[in-house]
């Protein structure tokens, strides 16, 4: 028997070769727990167990060893307890503090789960086994549970920084565990995140990045030490955290258990604290051991996932404009969402640039594929469509040059498989419109009277197929807006797109008002569901009256929100934007500035524009992750409340992606008389 002191497995046990490294975990969880406890592995339930298990199993040992559990048991398999068993495995419900009935001769087979029957999930969710524990108390047997909890949320996992909020999570279900820190290398140093009981968080908190904090790779710090060396160390006394305190949480701690991450290309480490001094049982070491090993591995895959993530989308944003037209006679917005699987680039796009005689080209268009090749052939069809609107903005003659250049790109590639769709629109000053689509969702308007059509627009074919190009007309009233968007917008399983349109023209149409910010996240989250397919929005508003535009640079400093207080203050006073207005959109900017310094790290930007109809504030940061000082982290009281506060006080609010970092924004709309209407949005 494997196991501390045992002997070698019996002939015929089954080989570990090639497992789930989950798997590994829970083999080795079994074979070093003092608990008598068993794993049923595959399809036939074979036996996997430790030796106090096998004491329990008396002379069937030791060649249940390996051997499905059907043959082990034999007609006791066939009762409640064994239907328990299968039950757990087929369907992963997990039945718990349940007295099993005896078995025919009177007496209840030991060996056979009292308490602890947990179905086990390898790295791609599915049930690989089931883990059954022996007449273990509750707490102990809970906490095998909160193991295969833990693996499977372990497996939901993308991000370094979900992967933390699962491991916080989990280290804090020991109710004897005080505060609990991971940490992996980045660079030259360890980048860690912690929790502390009796942290107040919300829904809020969830959904926003933990804040991280870095430490030098030579800390005497125990999560540092137990990162680089690799080996774990349990304290059962003493104050092991004094070496290096972050805070007052850190001088309480009396025991610590410190559990290295390691796998081929992540080092790290998991450290559980205790304000009570007393040793880390056997059971307790050999769950948390196991436990490190599950989180080590997301750790990994989510480092590996994040890489080429951030690859994949620099390359998609870096082929889109990174500022759109600065007009005073239109608005204009853009959001680009990946798909479900945002590790790949994808060929969705949208540009929007002026042309001669003050008019405005406005182009989305879509290139079937998610990976690289589809985001070159994007660059490629957009770069062709700036050149051939500059020579001559005509839509029906600059769709007739890209089909031209798509269908000689497909036969120098030997496909037929290039699909292309685009729909261009030049809109002159006075709002007249005339646009083109090959293949596209037609373009639609919301109107200021609040109703939405779509254009009547040839609908033509896609690019690269040939057949004649037209184009339709329209006019844009001041107050009108024009949405273009990609299929994603509207593509569901099992809805017909024609249903997906007239929810996104109800969506539209039903928004709080025209502004092109807020209709781009309206239009996204019109049809609801999840997509497979890359999603693109263009909004351009013909305005009723030019807009004010403001903009000032938030410094990566402690100081930076009372800053843009002051100045959001000054700004809006002297624009005559009515009081209430004010202190509410000074909150909210405040708020937003302070998540931008948090979870960025490096300066940000806030934006205001004003009209006479609404009051947009945006804060964008540029998204790389830089070292967070104690007086950022400090600002955390306001974490949490900031985003209800954002909800409560603006009439919209939402995030977009940019070509670096993200912008998230607010709207809050003007209900002003008409004497206070002489004095906003009017230079």
């Amino acid at each position: 028997m494997p196991g501390s002191g045992a002997s070698p497995p019996p002939v015929g046990a089954p080989p570990t070769d090639g497992w789930d490294p989950g798997l590994l975990a829970v083999v080795d969880l079994v074979l070093g727990s003092p608990v008598a406890m068993a794993f049923l592995h595959g399809d036939r339930l074979r036996l996997i167990y430790n030796d106090a298990y096998a004491q329990v199993l008396g002379d069937r040992h030791p060649d249940a060893y390996g051997a499905p559990a059907a043959e082990v048991f034999g007609t006791a398999w066939e009762g409640p307890a064994g239907a328990a068993v299968r039950e757990a495995q087929h369907t992963g419900f997990t039945p718990r503090d349940q007295e099993w009935p005896p078995t025919d001769s009177g007496e209840p087979d030991p060996a056979l789960p009292v308490r602890g029957l947990s179905p086990v999930r390898d790295g791609s969710g599915r049930i690989a086994g089931v883990l059954v524990v022996v007449a273990e108390p509750v707490p102990v047997a809970h906490r095998l549970q909160g193991l295969s909890e833990l693996a499977e949320a372990l497996a939901g996992t993308l991000t370094l920084d979900e992967v933390a909020r699962v491991a916080l999570r989990y280290g804090l279900s020991f109710p004897d565990v005080h505060q609990v820190a991971f940490g992996v290398d980045d660079g030259d140093d360890w980048r860690t995140v912690r929790r502390i009981r009796g942290d107040v968080l919300d829904d809020a908190d969830e959904r926003l990045p933990p804040v991280w904090r870095r430490i030098a790779t030579d800390s005497v710090a125990p999560l540092a030490v137990a990162a680089g060396a690799g080996l774990a160390r349990f304290t059962a006394d003493g104050h092991p955290l004094r070496v290096a305190p972050q805070d007052r949480h850190d001088e309480k701690v009396r025991a610590l258990a410190a559990l290295p991450l390691r796998t081929t290309s992540l080092r790290g480490a998991l450290t559980l604290g205790r304000h009570d001094q007393r040793p880390w049982s056997p059971a307790e070491r050999a769950l948390l051991t196991a436990a490190a090993k599950l989180v080590a591995q997301a750790a990994e895959r989510a480092r590996r996932f994040e890489n080429q993530h951030g690859t994949a989308q620099l390359l998609q944003r870096s082929m889109l404009p990174e500022h759109l037209p600065d007009d005073p006679r239109f608005r204009l917005a853009a959001r680009y969402d990946p798909g479900v699987d945002g590790n790949a680039a994808g060929g969705d796009f949208y540009d929007a640039f002026a042309l001669p005689g003050g008019r405005l080209a406005v182009v989305l268009g879509d290139v079937a594929g998610h990976d690289v090749r589809a985001a070159a052939l994007m660059g490629q069809v957009r770069a062709a469509l700036r050149a051939l609107a500059l020579a001559d903005a005509a839509p029906d003659t600059v769709l007739t040059g890209l089909d031209r250049l798509v269908a000689s790109l497909g036969a120098e590639a030997r496909t037929d498989e290039l699909f292309v769709t685009v729909a261009y629109g030049v809109i002159e000053r006075d709002g007249r419109l005339t646009i083109a689509t090959a293949g596209h969702p037609p373009p639609l308007v919301r109107h200021a009277s609040g109703t939405a059509d779509y254009l009547d627009v040839p609908a033509g074919t896609p690019l690269g197929l040939g057949g004649a190009r037209r184009s339709g007309t329209a006019r844009l009233a001041p107050g009108d807006t024009l949405v273009l968007f990609s299929d994603g917008v509207v593509e569901r399983r099992g809805l017909d797109m024609t249903a997906g349109l007239e929810k996104v023209a109800a969506s539209v149409a039903g928004a709080s008002g025209g502004d092109p910010r807020t209709l781009c996240a309206v239009a996204c989250a019109a049809v609801g569901g999840t997509t497979d397919d890359d999603v693109a929005v263009l909004a351009v508003e013909h305005a009723t009256a030019p807009s004010r535009s403001a903009g000032m640079e938030i410094p990566a400093e402690p100081t930076a929100p009372g800053r843009v207080r002051h100045w959001m203050s000054a700004q809006l006073s002297a624009w005559n934007v009515p009081e209430q207005v004010i202190g509410a959109a000074v909150l909210c900017a405040s708020e937003l500035a302070t998540n931008a310094l948090l979870h960025a790290g490096t300066a940000a930007r806030v934006q205001v524009d004003l009209s006479a109809e609404r009051l947009l504030v945006a804060v964008s940061d540029s998204g790389t992750r830089g070292s967070v000082t104690r007086a950022h982290a400090e600002t955390l009281s306001s974490r949490g409340r900031g985003l209800g506060l954002i909800e409560e006080l603006s009439d919209a609010w939402g995030t977009d992606p940019a070509v670096r970092g993200s912008t998230v924004w607010f709207e809050i709309g003007l209900r002003a008389s008409k004497e206070e209407e002489r004095g906003i949005g009017v230079p």
